[in-house]
């Protein structure tokens, strides 16, 4: 956050209830509906510490007369940052329900998992009339989102009901999810700190700020495993519907950050194999922030997966044996890298108070697909320049991509590149499945 809030402290501090109306008017205008009592009812978290804004996490006070607060300019800055998402209402992507996916109890000692706790409740209720009828006058939000002003019901041959949300409130729910998880985990990891100091009275609990009751390191999160390879080679769609599969990916620790639980089973879309069970944060850190079908704005969260923690992403993309027998990452990947790595240099700058800064945002596109590497051309551009001066930077063929990431891994990971090749698989089907954008499916992401 750009201002550190210290308790106690006053100034430029305002109550929950001048929050929300002040969060209610200056959404008045959004593209995307918001409600009152997105920092005051559930599940708001404020007695915790934070309240979701958006995609935003504002931190919460308690002042001197015991009143729970929040800073203005947080909140302020939160509207801005929601005044500028356009939404498009027809551009739609499916949230539930989905077959096999194991319900949780969504309660006030719940993180926001936005996709559980609105398909617990529209399938409990029965109909978003029935619902809405149930409780006249309830704000239905998620991170101050009115989700039920836009929420569409589809039912296919007279008989399942589907419900979908815009894609680009899917985006900000999934963004608010992520942000949150990043939230709790560091507060957890001050918590831990301050225990390591002053040790708790009961072995395996600690009790936080607030009052609840913390498992610590002691408790069920130590009891799980490290994935070990177990579904190496296996393909997802025979996995997936096996009985029991939901269970046994919960007992596993994430197999990229290796501390939360594992709660989906990451695969390759363009191969079809299963890569490792996966924390949700994780899962989502994988994702760009816009994502088509062949369209990806590549944000600073790549900064991560291509620079700072380059061999664990690595490594586990590779656990896919397509990818790894061929040498490459799925499409959207390539595409990704090679707008964040190989056309790097040619990114435009400007001038800025403290020296220069980089043009605008990277977007990379395509033509064709992997299936047809002679006509596949990735198009990398520049947008939101200031100047209005650049746009498309880069035009590179998929083969070049692909044998510039080659190249580029036996580098930086020459473990990984170690590993791989067309030598050290057999049995791989001549040609990979298409990149298919699949929005029937709890992920809804191309990778």
């Amino acid at each position: 956050m750009s201002e550190r809030v210290m308790p106690g402290r006053t100034d430029s501090l305002i109550t929950l209830g001048a929050a929300d109306a002040l969060w209610v008017e200056l959404t008045a205008d959004s593209a995307v509906p918001t409600a009152s009592g997105a920092l005051t009812r559930s599940p708001a978290r404020a007695r915790a510490g934070y309240v979701l804004l958006g995609s935003h996490v504002v931190a919460t006070v308690r002042t001197s007369g015991g009143q729970w607060s929040v800073p203005e300019f947080e909140v302020r800055r939160a509207a801005v940052e929601m005044n500028a998402v356009g939404m498009d209402r027809q551009d739609l992507v499916r949230i539930g329900p989905f077959g096999g996916a194991p319900r949780r109890e969504c309660n006030e000692e719940t993180p926001l998992r936005w996709r559980q706790r609105i398909t617990a409740e529209l399938q409990e209720l029965g109909a978003p009339e029935r619902a809405a009828r149930r409780e006249v006058g309830r704000p239905y939000h998620l991170a101050g989102i009115d989700w039920r002003q836009i929420l569409v019901e589809q039912t296919r041959d007279g008989t399942q009901r589907t419900w979908w949300l815009p894609r680009a409130a899917v985006r900000l729910l999934d963004a608010a999810e992520h942000a949150e998880t990043k939230w709790v985990q560091a507060a957890r990891s001050r918590q831990a700190s301050a225990a390591v100091t002053e040790p708790p009275s009961h072995p395996r609990q600690a009790r936080a700020a607030d009052g609840r009751q913390t498992t610590s390191a002691e408790g069920p999160t130590a009891s799980l495993r490290p994935y070990d390879k177990e579904l190496e080679g296996q393909l997802y769609s025979v996995l997936s519907r096996k009985p029991g599969t939901s269970r046994r990916v919960a007992g596993w620790a994430c197999a990229v950050c290796r501390t939360a639980p594992a709660t989906v089973l990451d695969h390759c879309h363009e191969h079809g194999y299963v890569r490792a069970p996966l924390c949700q944060s994780c899962n989502t850190l994988e994702r760009p922030d816009h994502l088509y079908s062949n369209d990806i704005r590549v944000a600073n969260r790549y900064t991560r997966l291509f620079r700072t923690d380059t061999d664990n992403w690595l490594r586990h993309w590779h656990r896919c044996a397509g990818c790894r027998a061929r040498t490459t990452l799925p499409l959207p990947h390539l595409a990704a890298w090679t707008a964040h790595t190989a056309c790097r240099s040619m990114r435009p700058t400007h001038r800025a108070p403290r020296g220069r800064k980089p043009c605008g945002v990277l977007r990379v596109s395509w033509t064709g697909s992997q299936n047809a590497p002679r006509s596949c051309l990735l198009t990398v551009a520049v947008d939101f320049c200031p100047s209005g001066e650049h746009h498309v930077l880069a035009r590179v063929p998929y083969r070049e991509a692909a044998e510039r990431f080659r190249a580029w891994l036996a580098e930086t990971a020459p473990a990984v590149a170690a590993a791989a090749g067309p030598d050290r698989l057999d049995g791989l089907p001549a040609q990979s499945r298409p990149v298919i954008a699949d929005t029937s499916g709890k992920d809804l992401e191309l990778f």
